[in-house]
């Protein structure tokens, strides 16, 4: 992973003390709310429903034990002891005090960490496929390009203010696991018919109020144009994004207005003009930062051998089983395995992590996977580099610390964003149906004939649950005053991406586990065999669904679509 360098670390160094400065003339009442707000929000820190809600980078999903031993110690300290993974791999901590938030930065900028970006109208954290540098299916590891984007962007001057927030994500895989068609910026890592490494650039992709996918705007861009190219893009958005109304801000709407043919054309003619700033990327550049993310000293061990002693073990123990079934994940480095430890078992909140469950997965990463973790999109955490040698004893360790429930890409795997117990954008509820439906669904053997699915809730129309690409996706709104939640079927997130459709009126919160049921039963009585969710709502469509969950026997609260 990238390492500070003397000035990395003075420039956020400086950036605490600025903000502790900022912070203290505040409280004084020196400085007005209005004047306080961009200042607090380009150090991450929201005013939330009940307390500050401070926002933690993590570039690219990327720590060290070091870190999540710090973020334990935060979380102890500073918070009410757990913290909360987001769905664009950073950390929120949802309770600490106003005034003790230079404290809080200052200790994360001691492990080189901080929360610059994480909130705004700039360039938020850039993200990619949490199986980065190890999966068997990548044409090449993107964190090194998710680093160099963060460097260029980091404090660009011409970018602290764009029209709304900006979001970008890197692909090193034919098949998308960073939801590349649904950010700003979509960028794949291709080859051209010269075998040469470039960049396939999607450009418009996004959820929230207006959901979108991306439009490509460039099959192949060399590697060397990648920051003078997203200078162009972002150069255009600056300009002509609509300032006057941020439900009209994001860049997805300008590319809908002109036609991404009309917006290529506009990067094109800007790029004229940024190629001919020195800030194309040297070779030596994209090795010095490549450097970074060399490939460890990984052992030599005899695959077919220690796959027969999984395998012994498995069949002496069915949990076991499961759990290599669900939540391991294929190395490109024979002998070697990915591990995602699940945040989400029944009654705790998708994604929270508590002070003492840090502390113990950073034990596990230091004794199994090379000392480093990863931050997932849907809110687990990895362990890249475990030897399956050591699957047996990590698992019975997980297990004790509270993450090993085997439900990778299941049901009760879902995203949920932290809906209305914090969030003061929230028109509802969302971690009290997560935990309805983990108990509605706590039969294992049923969500795994189900087989993969996704399910996704968010509080609110800003989409932080991905709503709009789960296979079943839940909407939170508000009925004059009332919580009622809008479902979705037929999202995906994945190479084909997917925008749900509304299924039609919304439900009561009670409704919900009865409403998912029905669901589920349609797709469970209609399905072929192998036949995914997705590719039986795609044959027979959304009536049956319909037909089903809004029969007479279905108490329905609420007749007026949402």
């Amino acid at each position: 992973m990238y390492i500070y360098n003397e000035n990395d670390q003075k420039i956020i160094e400086q950036r605490v003390a600025q903000f502790r400065g900022q912070t203290d003339r505040y409280l004084a009442g020196q400085l007005a709310e209005e004047e306080f707000l961009p200042l607090r929000l380009q150090n991450g820190l929201y005013v939330q429903r009940l307390a500050p809600m401070l926002r933690i980078a993590v570039p690219y999903g990327l720590l060290n034990t070091k870190q999540l031993r710090k973020l334990a110690h935060i979380a102890r300290t500073y918070d009410k002891g757990y913290c909360h993974i987001t769905t664009r791999q950073n950390i929120q901590f949802n309770w600490p005090q106003l005034e003790e938030v230079p404290d809080i930065l200052a200790e994360l900028a001691e492990v080189q960490m901080h929360a610059v970006q994480t909130s705004g109208n700039c360039i938020r954290n850039t993200t990619t496929d949490q199986f980065a540098g190890v999966a068997q299916d990548e044409l090449e590891d993107p964190r090194p390009w998710c680093e160099m984007i963060r460097q260029w962007s980091t404090f660009h001057p011409e970018f602290a203010f764009l029209p709304r927030k900006f979001k970008i994500a890197v692909s090193g895989t034919e098949g998308d696991r960073a939801a590349i068609q649904v950010h700003d910026i979509g960028i794949q890592i291709v080859k051209n018919d010269k075998d040469e490494i470039g960049f396939k650039i999607l450009v418009g992709g996004g959820l929230g109020r207006t959901p979108v996918i991306g439009s490509v705007i460039r099959d192949f861009l060399p590697q060397e144009d990648l920051l003078s190219y997203l200078d162009a893009i972002l150069r255009v958005y600056n300009r002509h994004g609509n300032r006057a109304n941020k439900y009209k801000a994001r860049i997805k709407i300008l590319v809908r207005a002109w036609t991404p043919e009309v917006f290529a054309e506009e990067v094109e003619a800007e790029w004229e003009y940024t190629k001919k700033i020195p800030c194309d990327l040297t070779q030596d550049e994209i090795n010095r930062v490549k450097g970074f993310f060399t490939q460890p000293d990984y052992e030599s061990i005899d695959d077919n051998d220690v796959e027969q002693q999984l395998k012994a073990l498995a069949d002496d123990n069915v949990a076991f089983g499961k759990w290599l079934q669900r939540n391991i994940h294929a190395h490109r480095i024979p002998g070697y395995a990915a591990v995602t430890l699940s945040l989400k078992p029944t009654g705790v909140a998708p994604g929270d992590i508590t002070d003492v469950q840090l502390e113990a997965v950073a034990d596990l990463a230091d004794k199994y996977s090379l000392g480093e973790i990863r931050t997932t999109h849907s809110q687990n955490l990895v362990l890249a580099d475990v030897k399956k040698s050591d699957l047996f004893d990590l698992w019975q360790k997980a297990k004790s610390g509270g993450f090993a429930t085997p439900n990778i890409g299941t049901l009760t795997d879902m995203i949920c964003c932290p809906g209305g117990d914090f969030c003061s954008l929230a028109n509802a509820k969302s971690i009290p149906v997560a935990e309805a439906l983990q108990r509605k669904f706590d039969d294992m053997d049923y969500v795994y004939d189900l087989g993969d699915l996704s399910l996704n809730i968010s509080g609110c129309m800003n989409a932080c649950g991905h709503h709009h690409v789960g296979n079943i996706g839940i909407l939170g709104v508000d009925k004059k005053g009332d919580e009622f939640y809008q479902v979705q079927l037929g999202g995906n997130s994945d190479t084909d991406t997917t925008l749900g459709n509304v299924l039609g009126p919304s439900f009561g919160r009670d409704d919900m586990p009865e409403v998912v049921e029905k669901i589920l039963d349609v797709y469970v009585e209609n399905r072929t065999s192998g036949e995914s969710f997705t590719e039986t709502y795609r044959r027979i469509g959304i009536t049956p669904f319909k037909e089903s969950v809004y029969s007479k026997s279905t108490d329905q609260k609420e007749s007026t679509d949402a």
